[in-house]
């Protein structure tokens, strides 16, 4: 889920820079407008762009389920008191709402994720971020994008590991400490592995990337992403 998947969908034919900008467009208006018609309207943006990569929102939420569990706490922490009533509901609500806007986000990072090449994401970056910072943040995003499901894979294995030596029965803390040691290591193993493989295939700063040409369907799609970018400044207009 968390990976690119070949495919025909509408969001696999979509140019990545139109893809790019309705990301940075949604990730702005829903910081811009934490309201239930803010949330509410981010949510659906994020649910038509699981159903253009044709992606399940259970299969999506399952794949963040670790951020998910983090965030739904969030509001219970935020309306605890330390003396009566106890809990406050208005601070739980408001939690809740900001809360809220993470989905969405989380909803169209999925879809481009898993309907992207990682060439076509580090092209894109490259196009829109001209010279030296361009070339670093692509490859950054590019190896962010590959490394990011087998780390996750080691976590799993990691715990997998434990759970099958009896580790349940060890006290919380001690089952923490060893999948946070015993992944690290595995993540800094398998980092100097990559910078191995790097230099033995003559890694080019200036590789030839893919051409990326905007079709009809691109610029609707780009100019949606404009929009929700600029929405803000419509608090600015007078009325």
């Amino acid at each position: 889920m968390l990976s690119y998947r070949p495919g025909s969908s509408l969001a696999h034919r979509l140019d990545p820079r139109s893809k790019l900008l309705v990301q940075f467009g949604l990730a702005v208006a829903a910081v811009a407008y934490p309201t239930l018609p803010g949330v509410v309207g981010a949510t659906v943006v994020g649910l038509a762009a699981l159903a253009a990569a044709r992606l399940s929102p259970l299969a999506v939420l399952r794949s963040y389920r670790v951020v998910v569990a983090v965030l739904a706490l969030a509001p219970l922490v935020a309306g605890v008191a330390l003396g009566p009533p106890w809990f406050r509901v208005e601070p739980a609500l408001r939690s809740a709402l900001y809360v809220g806007r993470v989905f969405p986000i989380l909803f169209v990072s999925a879809a481009y994720l898993a309907s992207t090449p990682v060439r076509e994401t580090r092209a894109a970056v490259q196009r829109l971020v001209p010279g030296k910072p361009g070339q670093l943040l692509g490859v950054g995003m590019a190896l962010v994008v590959r490394l990011f499901p087998l780390v996750l894979a080691d976590v799993r294995e990691v715990r997998d590991a434990i759970r099958a030596r009896g580790g349940e029965r060890r006290p919380v803390w001690v089952r923490a400490r060893l999948l946070a040691v015993r992944s690290l290591a595995r993540t800094l193993d398998r980092s100097d592995r990559l910078s191995l493989a790097l230099r033995a295939r003559c890694f080019a700063w200036n590789p030839t990337l893919p051409a990326l040409v905007f079709a009809r369907r691109d610029y609707p799609v780009a100019f949606f992403g404009l929009a929700l970018a600029l929405s803000p400044l419509a608090r600015l207009l007078p009325l």
